[in-house]
């Protein structure tokens, strides 16, 4: 008796499928999972605004009435440098910007939560912003600072205000 009960049990544990496999999540790629894990900032939530600087080059971002208002200040040395002002409007992590002064000199950067890249190359409009052979070509800044008031305090090596009103 005893046996044919172990039969039947092992006929019917059988006779029933296994569980169907857990689906998968699609994969990501390291940059959404650092996010997730709160690793690196989500550039599509974080402000923009702000002081950036890398060794002597700086860029500043303050909101203004319709968009954001950009200054970017590069010293080389030697009197080798850039320095302008004007708009900058953002749509994801990219920044669309348009220096004052400069007709043409308009170009998309990347904004990486933390960091601003400026392109490798930049309209030659863009050369009338700098002296000598100096260039905004490949500029990478990170984040100094998200406060609006510091930001406004960047100035040119002649003393005008980059960001300020």
């Amino acid at each position: 008796m005893r046996a044919v009960l172990l039969v039947a049990l092992l006929l019917a544990g059988c006779g029933k499928g296994s569980a169907p496999p857990p689906k998968s999540t699609p994969a990501t790629d390291l940059e959404t999972a650092a996010i997730s894990a709160g690793v690196i900032a989500d550039p599509n939530s974080t402000d923009i605004s702000g002081l950036f600087a890398r060794d002597t080059d700086r860029v500043c971002i303050v909101p203004a009435a319709l968009d954001f208002r950009i200054g970017v200040f590069v010293d080389y040395g030697d009197q080798q440098s850039c320095s302008g002002s004007g708009r900058v409007t953002r749509v994801g992590e990219t920044l669309h910007v348009a220096f004052d002064g400069a007709d043409g000199c308009a170009f998309d950067a990347r904004f990486e939560g933390d960091r601003i890249v400026f392109p490798g190359r930049l309209p030659t409009a863009c050369e009338k912003l700098c002296s000598q052979r100096a260039s905004l070509a490949a500029l990478d800044v990170r984040r100094l600072s998200d406060s609006v008031a510091e930001a406004t305090t960047l100035r040119n090596s002649r003393g005008k205000l980059l960001c300020g009103s």
